[in-house]
Parts: structure tokens; sequence; C-alpha cells
């Protein structure tokens, strides 16, 4: 009898290392999916970006007219993609404000690093898009206040992060999203970079290798620290 009840007791822990385990599994699914979404939603927006800035290629058959009108299309256009612009802007904004909300409510020190990433990264992305817009054209102090604007998003972001997560609305989808959207930026405009002219000597290839161990190095103690 004492045998049968240890089977038994086996059996019954083994259950609950298979779903666990299974729990585990699905888990890993969703953050990747979420990752993937990411991706797909930065790439979509900035397909619907350059469709529209790039898209209606106009042919002029040499009527008078038609340098003008093609001057006036291209300023409309232009001014499109600078709106469009700041709306791909302001949703990654909101993104970023939701990553730092998020890791706030997680811990102040992963806070504070999500914070950090988040201003060195988009300090050289806000330079950017000010170039957009006053290409497109935008004044100066029409790009700056609309700049403000965009700004705005991520304090919407933060505090939606915050409060979905104080409710007890864990939004576990927030941070593998972002990720995903970095994941894109990265691949899509620093990569590139990274296989252009200078970047190919030697002794920049060496800067490039030790600034990106130096970044892994530094996520992985901050990693240990939370």
């Amino acid at each position: 009898d004492h045998h049968d009840h240890h089977d038994h007791h086996d059996h019954h822990d083994h259950h609950d290392h298979h779903a666990h385990h299974d729990h585990d599994h699905s888990r890993t699914n969703i953050i990747g999916l979420w990752i993937l979404a990411g991706i797909a939603t930065f790439l979509f927006v900035e397909k619907l970006v350059k469709g529209v800035s790039g898209g209606g290629h106009g042919h002029s058959h040499g009527k008078p007219n038609d340098a003008e009108h093609k001057a006036a299309k291209d300023a409309r256009e232009s001014r499109v993609t600078g709106y469009l612009n700041l709306a791909a802007d302001f949703c990654h904004n909101v993104t970023d404000g939701l990553a730092i909300g998020a890791s706030f409510s997680a811990s102040m020190h992963l806070g504070m690093t999500t914070t950090l990433a988040v201003l060195l990264h988009e300090l050289p992305h806000e330079i950017g898009d000010y170039a957009i817009l006053i290409k497109s054209g935008f004044t100066r102090r029409q790009a700056m206040m609309a700049q403000v604007y965009t700004a705005l998003g991520a304090l919407f972001g933060t505090l939606v992060g915050l409060v979905a997560e104080n409710e007890g609305e864990s939004t576990p989808w927030i941070l593998p999203f972002t990720a995903g959207g970095f994941i894109y930026i990265s691949t899509t405009s620093v990569l590139p970079n990274l296989l252009e002219g200078p970047s190919l000597e030697l002794k920049q290839c060496v800067y490039e290798f030790f600034a990106l161990v130096l970044g892994v190095v530094l996520m992985l103690i901050v990693g240990m620290l939370e």
C-alpha cells in the first residue's frame, strides 16, 4: 500500500512538472510572436511612410506647366512624408513610453536602464526626424513644435504602462513588442551602415566589435544586478 502511494505521488509530481513545462513553452512562443509582431509593425509603418513618400511616379512629357505641376506634387508628397514620419515617430514614442512604464513597474533599476537606453537611442533618431521635417518643408519652429508633440506620445505611453502594470493588468507583450521594434531599427538602419565604406577598414571593424561586446556585457551586468 505504501509502495502504491509512493508511485501515485511520483506520477503526480511528473504530471505537475509536465504542465509547468508546457506553460513555459507556450509563454516562450507568445514572447516570440510578440517580437515578430513588433518587427512586422515597424516594417509596415516604414513601408507606409516610404510608399506614400516615394509612390506615384510622375511622368513629365515636356509640357510647360508640367514642371510646376511636378514641383507642387513633390512638395505635397514630401509634406505627407513629414506627417507620416511624425505619425510613425509618435507610435514609436508611445511604445518607448510603454516600455519605460512597464520597466519602472518591474523595478526602479530596470526603469532607469530602459530610460537611459531609450534616450541614447532617441537622440540621433530625433535629430534625423528633425532633418526629415525640414526637408519636407516645415519651418524650424514648426519642426521643433512637431517634435515636442510626438514626444508627448512617450509620456502617454509611460502613463499607460504604469497604470496597466499597477492595475495588475500585466503587460507582458509590451517589452517583447518594443524589442521587436528595436531589432527592426537596428537591422534596417544600423547594420547596413556597418557594411559600408569606412566601417570595412580593419581599425574601425575592431572598434565596432569592441563596442558590440561592451554593449552585451553591460546588458548582462544589468541583468545580474536586478
